[in-house]
């Protein structure tokens, strides 16, 4: 007889990973999101060089972010000061764990649920958004959706004339087109990543 044969054995819980608010209100705040494959939250090395770039521009600023994963640059635009952010994320969980770390936070956003290039293509269709001041891109890499983004948002009401936009891609990539007219202000690599800041 095995005496192991009636024990109960609970279901392993998905791995849980976390993110560090390196600035601002919230500073050193560690927050926690669902292990889900695709979702690679900003290294707090990049994290830390982009609102370097940022510095003078977070306050009092209208934020997109429109593959938000973890959520973690558009609440560190909040922690420094951002006057309002919209968050898209197409994965229940994750969408679901921005609002469960903006009510510990305490805080408001508006957190929509959805697959981000639709949302785009609806809000500009039907010209239900008033222009961001600063785009967070972030999409998952090798997929095409960075191209499918910048295209649609080419001639969007949902840029101002002065619109920061912060791209993150594969380092490889030499094909990207860029909207003309846009200007490239920052850049740089880490690993096998490459981060930019344009102004519209």
């Amino acid at each position: 007889m095995r005496t192991r044969a009636n024990k109960t054995h609970s279901s392993p819980k998905k791995a849980m990973g976390s993110f560090r608010i390196i600035g601002g209100e919230w500073r050193s705040r560690r927050l926690s999101f669902p292990g889900i494959e695709s979702l690679r939250p900003t290294t707090d090395r990049v994290k830390e060089t982009v609102f370097n770039w940022l510095s003078g521009e977070i306050e009092g600023a209208k934020v997109l972010d429109l593959f938000a994963g973890s959520g973690s640059l558009g609440l560190e635009a909040l922690s420094r000061g951002a006057a309002s952010l919209t968050l898209i994320e197409r994965d229940r969980l994750a969408a679901q764990a921005i609002r469960d770390n903006l009510s510990l936070l305490k805080c408001q956003a508006e957190v929509i649920q959805s697959d981000a290039i639709a949302w785009l293509k609806q809000s500009i269709t039907e010209r239900t958004r008033s222009p961001y001041s600063l785009i967070f891109l972030d999409p998952p890499f090798r997929q095409g959706l960075l191209d499918s983004c910048l295209e649609l948002l080419e001639n969007s009401a949902i840029l101002e004339s002065n619109t920061l936009v912060y791209l993150e891609l594969e380092q490889e990539r030499r094909d990207l087109l860029i909207p003309s007219g846009w200007q490239l202000l920052k850049e740089k690599s880490a690993g096998q990543v490459s981060y930019r800041l344009y102004k519209t």
